[in-house]
């Protein structure tokens, strides 16, 4: 059967319907998210709670200004365990020092930027890849980028909508060439995309039970041709 442009909202439909809102990215502000959207590189979110609490408890988070002051070995050690602690605080510091450069500290004056342009200043920063970058401008300063991970990759390419080594950018495309540019939209289908992954779709899928399982039986493995 021949995929049009109402199979992926179909299917944000079909997860809606079974998950229910997933209310993310559980974040307070702004500099939290950002701060969260790098420690949960390579490490699971559990371990990154764990991290933003001590960082809360010492009131890091207050201001991107606390970060600036504090010290790189000393923020290491409050982030420890989100894991690689000495490189996730390189990191933080290499993106608190782009906005101190750029912005004078302002999370508000970048958040102004154009999206495209903003994403762009976002993947110069040492330690910033496109997932982590996207995850900024969607989440904390809700611009209209679809997210895309692993679970994206894992549980559409199982349904034969696009191929597994398909790049970030060209899954990416699919996406917001496929639904409406709408923020909320793309928050809500990420994270369903992320519960799905994390309960039903893992390395060896529960397939049983997934929502989608008779919905997209009849998809073949180069349908997304059909999307672009």
């Amino acid at each position: 059967m021949t995929m049009n442009k109402n199979t992926l909202l179909d299917i944000y439909n079909k997860l809606y319907k079974f998950f229910g809102p997933q209310h993310w990215w559980p974040g307070d502000t702004p500099l939290e998210i950002i701060v969260g959207a790098i420690l949960t590189q390579n490490t699971a979110w559990t371990n990154v709670e764990k991290a933003i609490a001590n960082l809360k408890q010492v009131r890091l988070l207050s201001s991107p200004a606390k970060i600036k002051r504090s010290g790189r070995k000393a923020l290491a050690r409050l982030i420890r365990p989100a894991g690689y602690y000495n490189v996730k605080s390189a990191r933080i510091k290499n993106f608190i020092d782009f906005l101190d450069s750029g912005y004078g500290l302002s999370l508000k004056r970048l958040g102004r930027r154009e999206t495209a342009k903003l994403r762009s200043e976002l993947m110069s920063v040492n330690g910033i890849g496109p997932e982590t970058c996207d995850s900024i401008l969607l989440y904390a300063f809700k611009k209209p980028v679809f997210v895309v991970d692993a679970y994206t990759k894992r549980i559409f390419s199982r349904h034969g909508i696009f191929s597994e080594s398909l790049s970030y950018d060209k899954v990416q495309e699919i996406f917001m060439r496929s639904l409406p540019s709408d923020e909320r939209l793309y928050n809500e289908y990420h994270a369903l995309i992320v519960r799905l992954g994390k309960e039903l779709c893992r390395k060896k899928p529960d397939c049983g039970n997934c929502p989608l399982k008779e919905h997209l039986n009849h998809l073949k493995t180069d349908s997304y041709n059909n999307i672009i």
